[in-house]
């Protein structure tokens, strides 16, 4: 028998049996569902973590910050016995420095002063951060209105900024803020740009929303401006660099040690917060979560497919009976044990395959409604796809088996005179 021709068959007796067909496919159905539910929510998650440490700019990053500022003594042996080294603080030549010599893919200064800002008749209290464009790309901040910093504004200390969302918000609501001037600590600013709100918090589920909202209330004026406005010596409060991939990491991290002890005059007057190394930590404690979390979910939504197994494991045994006339018929006209065997596993083959695809079917919009809540659209892994059709055919398979065997030794001459 060819196996078209079984394939044919089994549609045939699929069909002539709906109820009990629908039946024995509920089971399949549930468990394929489960199984890729479970995989594409833990795999979506994984995948949502991810993506929101990176737009926060938290992945291969490296913050250099001033050291307590003491002057340090160092004592080495040989021709000078002392070498007294003034520690100095990081200043707008560091980052010029570190960006002329550094690849990378962001790198910003920055500097943050609490400063009264005159609205009308009233003095406020607002942050005003010196900083330059890879700030607002690294930690996504993109634009409502006008535009970032030019490349001129930055190298001539030009008086413009770019205020935040919620400070636009508060201050003009009823008026556009573009080429406004206002004042902040004595300076005139005119504005050249407004950030939007906040795209990654807009759902419910949100990562670091606070230190967000505070960046959204500030103004922001360009680096060369703020390290001379608000700082002795062109002095910045930290610069922050990202690697471009994940092997570059390390190398950068070397490179901008040695580059800046080099400009500090081997002065070890600064210090790093090592945040790519302690970001790359948490990433495989979160992949070996969810890996170990993925297998517990998956072994357990499997019950549902043994379950399903066993009613078409029940169902074949029924066919069999029914289809007894037609066994010992197909055997008379010379089919083989092999043909009969066949025949019964692709129809227990077909069943659950056919139970696989409205279950893949089924998770494809449930996990859609998953993800609705968390603003998140959860992706669909080929992995789990295939783990569900994987324990399907299995399944299918293992069901099927005994009662093929058993159908491929059924007598013929028996099975003839079954029913009389």
């Amino acid at each position: 028998m060819h196996l078209g021709d079984s394939f044919g068959s089994s549609l045939s007796s699929i069909w002539s049996h709906k109820l009990r067909s629908f039946l024995t496919l509920v089971g399949i159905m549930i468990g394929v569902a489960a199984v890729v539910t479970m995989f594409s929510s833990v795999s979506g998650i994984k995948l949502l973590i991810m993506k929101r440490m990176e737009a926060m700019g938290w992945d291969r990053s490296i913050v250099i910050y001033p050291s307590s500022g003491e002057n340090q003594n160092h004592r080495r042996r040989g021709r000078f016995m002392y070498m007294n080294r003034r520690a100095r603080p990081l200043s707008y030549n560091d980052y010029l420095t570190l960006k002329k010599e550094i690849d990378h893919k962001h790198m910003y200064g920055r500097i943050d002063q609490w400063q009264q800002f005159q609205d009308g008749e009233s003095r406020e209290w607002v942050r005003l951060t010196a900083t330059n464009n890879d700030f607002f790309l690294n930690k996504t901040y993109p634009l409502r209105d006008g535009r970032y910093f030019s490349t001129f504004e930055d190298k001539t200390n030009a008086r413009v900024c770019v205020i935040g969302h919620f400070f636009a918000e508060k201050y003009f609501s009823k008026e556009n803020p573009i080429d406004k001037t206002i004042t902040i600590g004595g300076n005139r600013y005119r504005i050249i740009g407004v950030l939007s709100h906040d795209i990654l918090n807009n759902g419910k589920a949100q990562m670091n929303p606070w230190d967000r909202r505070w960046d959204l209330k500030a103004v922001y004026i360009p680096l060369s401006t703020g390290s001379q406005l608000l700082r002795q010596h062109r002095a910045l409060d930290n610069i922050y660099v990202q690697a471009r991939k994940d092997q570059d990491y390390n190398l950068m991290k070397t490179h901008v040690f040695q580059t800046i002890l080099a400009s500090h005059s081997m002065a070890h007057d600064f210090a790093f917060d090592d945040v790519g190394s302690f970001m790359a930590k948490i990433t495989t404690e979160i992949n070996q979560f969810m890996k170990t979390w993925n297998i517990t979910l998956s072994a357990i939504a499997s019950i549902s497919l043994l379950v399903g197994g066993i009613g078409l494991f029940s169902t074949l045994l029924i066919s069999i009976n029914e289809k007894m006339l037609e066994i010992g018929i197909r055997k008379s006209v010379g089919a083989k044990e092999l043909d009969i065997f066949s025949y019964f596993i692709i129809e227990a083959l077909t069943l659950s395959l056919l139970g696989t695809f409205v279950g893949i079917t089924f998770s494809m919009m449930l996990v859609r409604q998953v993800g609705k809540p968390m603003g998140f659209t959860l992706p669909m892994p080929i992995e789990g796809i295939l783990l569900g059709i994987g324990f399907a055919i299995f399944i299918g398979f293992v069901s099927g088996l005994y009662p093929a065997i058993k159908a491929a030794k059924v007598d013929p001459i028996r099975a003839i005179f079954y029913f009389e």
